[in-house]
């Protein structure tokens, strides 16, 4: 990672726990955003010359909220209905740095700021696809083009449908609170999209030059546990944390520890994977479990496809029959293709390639994933259709989103080649 992007994620971190409190005291998150914005600018023109500051929440926050204001003076120049429907504008304005400085508040009431942002995104009054949409885009910093591509759609179409969704939280006047404990049940699964797909982001990140995003990855986390917090022995945001954590402890074992270059699950060294956070997973799955009253959700079905992968000793020792079992289960509660492709290949380990090549090609909406082509490489490639295979591997090369993945697609193509 260069300076300038690690200055980048500096901001963009702070930046989120900024954004929660601003639209907590001022009560727009349009300004909250239009102030935050400006901020993010100023550091990135400030810090290289200047240093990071020792809090860069602080700096941030101070700046936002003076830029909020700044925004609120020149708007004070348009008329007063045009001016109301872009903004509300707060009572008081603070007339020192020092007076904005109270603001900051320790991590404890920060938490709680992203919580009630989170659940203000997911409002039952915005459509289901607009509240993950535009929770991922506020609270994980997500760039329109991973949202779109999470969401199997154009970016334009994204684009129009986070528009959408701020226009209507602020016509709407929809509050930015936590919901009373007979309302967060309605709210629960979009919530649970957008911690589960900021993870996603993690593990399989829509652009650069790393195998995973620990940020993103610690963030789900974070969520996940101050959700437990908040609906404590629910049984989907206990499975969900299981999940979290399972994915999370083999993260040490996907990249080679001498050259950095990634390393797939059946080749991983199972000693580096987390031990005692496989542990916790596994005990939080077991409490879901009991909780649940014999219906899984389908946060916790993954959870168990996790633990038999964090549990089996050695690739070989995985147990193929209960992992499809599994995934059939998880694919009666969603459509997604992405756990159809898993699904697949999981068939290809039980069944064979052949199998495995049938069920890749069952799978519609996925032209555009270079994973779903890339398995449908490796079935061609064991059933002798080595030119085919290569064809198809171009090809996810040609879609891998990051720089390790077309790497690695790249060294297989080279191996078959070598190979015929």
């Amino acid at each position: 990672m260069t300076a300038h992007d690690e200055l980048a994620e500096t901001i963009r971190v702070a930046g989120a726990s900024v954004l929660a409190t601003l639209t907590r005291t001022l009560g727009s998150l349009h300004l909250a955003e239009d102030a935050v914005q400006e901020a993010a600018v100023a550091a990135l023109r400030t810090w290289p010359g200047k240093g990071i500051p020792d809090d860069p929440r602080a700096w941030l926050l101070v700046t936002a909220r003076n830029k909020a204001y700044d925004i609120l003076r020149r708007e004070s120049a348009r008329p007063a209905k045009e001016t109301a429907a872009s903004y509300e504008i707060p009572e008081h304005a603070p007339d020192t740095e020092l007076e904005a400085l109270s603001m900051l508040e320790p991590d404890s009431a920060v938490r709680d700021d992203m919580l009630r942002l989170i659940f203000t995104c997911c409002h039952p009054a915005l459509a289901p696809d607009a509240r993950v949409a535009l929770s991922l885009r506020t609270l994980a910093g997500l760039d329109v083009t991973a949202i779109a591509r999470a969401f199997g759609v154009p970016e334009q179409t994204m684009a129009k449908r986070l528009v959408r969704a701020r226009q209507k939280i602020a016509t709407a006047r929809i509050p930015y609170r936590v919901p009373d404990d007979a309302e967060l049940p309605g709210r629960l699964p979009a919530v649970l999209a957008v911690v589960y797909l900021i993870a996603t982001e993690a593990h399989s990140p829509s652009s650069g030059d790393s195998v995973t995003r620990i940020d993103y990855e610690r963030e789900a986390i974070r969520l996940a546990r101050l959700l437990c917090e908040l609906m404590p022995g629910e049984p989907e945001i206990l499975g969900l944390l299981a999940l979290l954590l399972f994915t999370a402890a083999r993260r040490p074992a996907r990249t080679d520890s001498a050259t950095g270059d990634p390393v797939l699950l059946p080749d991983q060294d199972r000693s580096r994977w987390d031990r005692a956070m496989i542990a916790e997973a596994a005990s939080l799955l077991t409490e879901a479990v009991r909780r649940s009253s014999g219906v899984a959700g389908p946060y916790q079905l993954q959870a168990h496809l996790s633990a038999c992968h964090s549990t089996a000793p050695t690739w070989a020792d995985t147990d193929w029959d209960q992992i499809v079992g599994l995934y059939d289960l998880v694919l009666r509660l969603t459509s997604n293709p992405a756990i159809s492709l898993n699904r697949a290949v999981a068939i290809g380990e039980r069944d064979g390639p052949a199998d495995m090549l049938t069920a890749l090609d069952a799978i519609s909406g996925l032209d555009r994933s270079h994973l779903w082509h890339a398995a449908r490489a490796d079935a061609l490639g064991k059933l002798g259709r080595g030119e085919e295979a290569a064809g198809v591997l171009r090809t996810a090369i040609s879609l891998a989103p990051t720089a390790p993945e077309r790497a690695l697609l790249t060294a297989r193509l080279e191996a078959a080649s070598r190979g015929r």
